[in-house]
């Protein structure tokens, strides 16, 4: 079995609370997170390395997560996508093109469930 524990997450979420807060469970469990505060940022730093997996939020300042999740799958169409968000309807709207394969955990979720969530979709 390939060992994905200690794959590479790149995290986009705008609250500092939230996004400290999925940082450190997901550091817990292994994983190697590079963190943002806005899609922007995180649009520049996909573009110098690499990640198995980007976990945004959809409503974000400067780009939001469905723009920068279209921009990281053109980037690289294996880049796993996964959405966290309050407004699961937004995401799922077909007409915002986000990507397909794309997860979408609702806020407010459990931690573990963000955990075992974010396994499965690297073991896949």
């Amino acid at each position: 079995m390939n060992d994905r524990m200690n794959a590479k997450i790149l995290l986009a979420e705008d609250d500092n609370d939230m996004r400290r807060f999925l940082v450190k469970a997901l550091q817990q469990a292994g994983f190697s997170v590079s963190s943002f505060d806005n899609g922007l940022a995180a649009y520049d730093q996909l573009r110098v390395e690499p990640f198995e997996l980007l976990l945004t939020d959809i409503v974000m300042p400067e780009m939001d997560g469905i723009e920068l999740a279209r921009r990281a799958t053109e980037l690289d169409p294996d880049i796993k996508v996964m959405f966290i968000t309050g407004f699961a309807a937004v995401a799922l709207n077909p007409d915002n093109q986000a990507p397909r394969q794309a997860k979408i955990l609702s806020k407010p979720f459990h931690l573990r469930d963000l955990v075992s969530e974010v396994q499965r979709m690297l073991a896949a």
